[in-house]
């Protein structure tokens, strides 16, 4: 089913919906194609367009990304691996079997000087407010579209230039990069987005993190209350009061320790909520109520074992607890290598009969990726 920005947006703002909306978030890990293929998967369960997800048209408005970088150069290329050279100037490396994105094996930013040097590729220049776009956004709210906008993440971003050791390490021994590094991205977000919000409102904005592995995130409310807050509210209380409802993150592992820290820092919607890096979405809802919206939740590994198994996991995330509004049905993340296609089928069948969702054969095809 097709949704509008008006019921999304009643939904994640914790309202009883008049449907479920029950959705694939990622998609398909890489190889899984093959597998379904030899397993006689038809194009329309590859492309998912088959399973009859629920899906939203999206648009996003402004660049607070890096801009003017390094341009992408090819060092070493083979079947089973690139190398190259990114926009950060970083050296990657990509195993193409197994990979989707590259694994940095250097980084530009060590200290102050090496950050000044990139440092213009972050700051605020009129070229990223793109006019004809922000008319084109227009109409496509108009018709139903979502208008995102997002942000650099506040630990992501150093992370990316400076590797996660460097990074965490810095927060104690080198503060006043890590406030500089955050100061010149707030000043070009606030800069970008005040001047498009004038012109229309900004329905979700949205930040990428991934600052957690399996069991707590790299860093603590400590050092989010005194640097990603402060980087949060300057640019989200100022579309709030524009009318922006939603401020969606996006943060793989487990964040169980800084969800409260980051509810004060204005986000409301959480994602993907990996039950192996303990993020049940059920206890999640209990302990936070309506201060918080959820996507994903539904343990992807569980794809890989019994269809009983599978039953009794959906059978405890589709709860009627959770059916009230505020949710996202969806895995929580990547449909893993090894899931048997008569399991996924089964998966989608049970879950849209436990939502109270037509069957698929009566259902209309469609699949966006909802990840944001």
């Amino acid at each position: 089913m097709k949704w509008t920005r008006k019921e999304y947006i009643s939904l994640m703002t914790n309202n009883p919906p008049p449907r479920q909306f029950f959705a694939e978030l990622f998609g398909l890990l890489i190889g899984l194609d093959e597998e379904w293929l030899a397993q006689g998967a038809k194009q329309e369960e590859l492309a998912l367009t088959s399973f009859c997800f629920d899906y939203l048209p999206l648009f996003g408005v402004g660049n607070t990304s890096p801009i003017d970088g390094f341009k992408p150069i090819t060092l070493e290329e083979n079947e089973d691996y690139f190398i190259g050279r990114d926009y950060l100037g970083r050296t990657v490396k990509m195993c193409k079997k197994t990979a989707t994105i590259p694994l940095p094996l250097d980084y530009p930013v060590k200290d102050m000087d090496s950050w000044l040097k990139i440092k213009p590729m972050f700051r605020f220049e009129e070229s990223r407010i793109d006019y004809d776009q922000i008319e084109q956004a227009k109409q496509a709210q108009k018709q139903g579209a979502l208008i995102l906008a997002g942000i650099p993440g506040g630990f992501d971003t150093p992370r990316e230039l400076m590797g996660e050791e460097v990074a965490c390490i810095s927060y104690y021994e080198q503060p006043e990069l890590m406030q500089d590094i955050l100061d010149t991205l707030s000043e070009t977000n606030f800069k970008v987005l005040e001047t498009i919000s004038r012109e229309i409102t900004i329905d979700n904005l949205c930040v990428h993190e991934d600052m957690a592995g399996k069991h707590a995130s790299l860093i603590g409310p400590n050092m989010i209350d005194e640097f990603i807050k402060p980087y949060y509210l300057k640019t989200w209380d100022m579309l709030a009061s524009r009318g922006t409802k939603l401020f969606s993150q996006d943060s793989d592992g487990n964040m169980n320790s800084v969800i409260d820290s980051f509810i004060d820092a204005g986000v409301n919607v959480l994602f993907p909520c990996e039950p192996a890096a303990n993020m049940d979405v059920v206890a999640l809802r209990k302990k936070y109520g309506k201060k918080v919206a959820f996507k994903g939740g539904i343990d992807k590994h569980i794809l890989r074992s019994t269809k009983e198994a599978i039953k009794k996991e959906l059978e405890y995330k589709l709860q009627p607890l959770m059916q009230q509004g505020g949710i996202v049905f969806a895995l929580d993340h990547r449909i893993p290598n090894g899931t048997p296609l008569e399991n996924y089928r089964y998966y989608v069948n049970t879950a849209r009969e436990l939502l109270h969702l037509e069957p698929i054969e009566k259902g209309k095809n469609g699949w966006e990726r909802m990840a944001f």
